[in-house]
């Protein structure tokens, strides 16, 4: 970037993809000499604030007895704007579209009274197009916090497709992919950690998600039930969620309760994925799929479903294997299939990683930070 900006990053503090991108992104700026200012009802997990670059601004929800529920939207928005006008911001970059972009064109609009013009980046991630775009009493909002921004992205070419089937959109929408940062992953295995876990003959399969129902979660487990039965393995269910307690109960009906660890929620997720052989990924949809990249940054394959964006990162007979969603027999026949030929798991791998790296943070960055260059220059003509 030929500028430092003031950048307000608005996104989900929680476990998630959307969270992971927004902070990582925002680190990334920060490094650059950007100053970054998060705004969320939380800190973001993966959030290091020990940087002179890197500001948090929490949104409180005080509990006013007027109203049955807690105005969340109307705090952000007064949020937004305190910021701003007090960090001299220059850019927003906002992560879902409501209730953050929404958010964000109100604290425009109320900013634009004091003679300050702010442009907003929203960047759709998912789940406020297909599960609350679904919905017909959220399009209208939908539709207004996306018209009303001044740039939008999305994280793959599926979801940009389909939010332009269901709404009436007439921004341009540019879709950039989800990124990581390889120098985070070295692709080593700890033969120790992997002890842990399995035997040397053994393969191991892992799982990783918020454990929703979108997830199937219990599909990894029946997929897993059918690789067992030829192939000596383990399976680590990383996460936690809604459907866990029932994903344990179906290993105890299988009687596969003594090859499945459920792990809970782990922040250091790369070195389980090192010791990995095949990551399984049902999903009902993904309109990425982050934590398949990161299996594949790690140098594993991956089995997954054909759904959303997962074809644009899993390259069917290359970096792995897809499925239609709930086809179980061919999901387990394609990790027997890798288990057994060792050369074709090894290329599978390479693969997986080579194709990782396509998705690295410096080949995506650049993309943000032009899209940033053009509303600022923009704003001050």
């Amino acid at each position: 970037m030929t500028k430092h900006l003031k950048i307000g990053i608005l996104c989900y503090p929680t476990y998630g993809g959307s969270g992971v991108v927004a902070t990582e992104l925002g680190i990334a700026l920060a490094d650059k000499g950007n100053e970054v200012h998060f705004i969320s009802y939380d800190q973001p997990f993966r959030l290091d604030l020990y940087s002179e670059n890197i500001f948090f601004h929490q949104v409180n929800v005080p509990d006013y007895p007027l109203f049955e529920y807690a105005p969340y939207e109307l705090n952000l928005t007064s949020k937004l704007v305190d910021v701003a006008l007090h960090e001299k911001l220059n850019i927003l970059h906002v992560h879902y579209a409501i209730p953050h972009a929404s958010a964000a064109v109100n604290a425009k609009h109320i900013l634009a009274t004091y003679d300050i013009h702010i442009p907003i980046v929203t960047t759709l991630h998912g789940t406020d197009i297909t599960l609350l775009g679904k919905d017909k009493s959220f399009k209208p909002v939908i539709e207004y916090a996306i018209n009303q921004s001044d740039a939008v992205t999305a994280v793959s070419e599926d979801l940009k497709t389909e939010t332009l089937e269901n709404f009436n959109i007439k921004n341009e929408i540019k879709a950039i992919p989800n990124f990581i940062d390889m120098s985070l992953y070295k692709q080593e295995c700890s033969k120790s950690l992997r002890n842990n876990f399995a035997r040397k003959e053994e393969a191991i399969l892992v799982h990783i998600s918020n454990f929703r129902k979108v997830k199937r979660v219990q599909d990894v487990i029946k997929v897993f039930e059918k690789v067992n039965k030829q192939i000596p393995s383990k399976l680590l269910m990383i996460g936690d969620g809604p459907e866990r307690l029932k994903t344990e109960q179906l290993c105890r009906k299988l009687e596969i309760a003594k090859q499945v660890r459920f792990l809970g929620k782990l922040k250091g997720i790369g070195k389980m994925l090192f010791i990995a052989d095949i990551f399984v990924l049902p999903s009902e949809t993904e309109s990425f799929g982050l934590v398949a990249l990161e299996a594949m940054a790690s140098k594993v394959a991956v089995i997954s479903t054909n759904s959303g964006g997962l074809p644009e990162v899993n390259i069917d007979k290359r970096t792995g294997y897809l499925s239609d969603v709930g086809d179980l027999n061919k999901m387990a026949n394609d990790t027997i299939d890798l288990l057994k030929d060792t050369d074709k798991l090894n290329e599978f791998k390479n693969n997986a990683l080579a194709h990782a790296k396509t998705f690295d943070l410096p080949n995506i960055l650049p993309q943000y930070e032009a899209i940033y260059q053009k509303l600022s220059c923009k704003m001050k003509k």
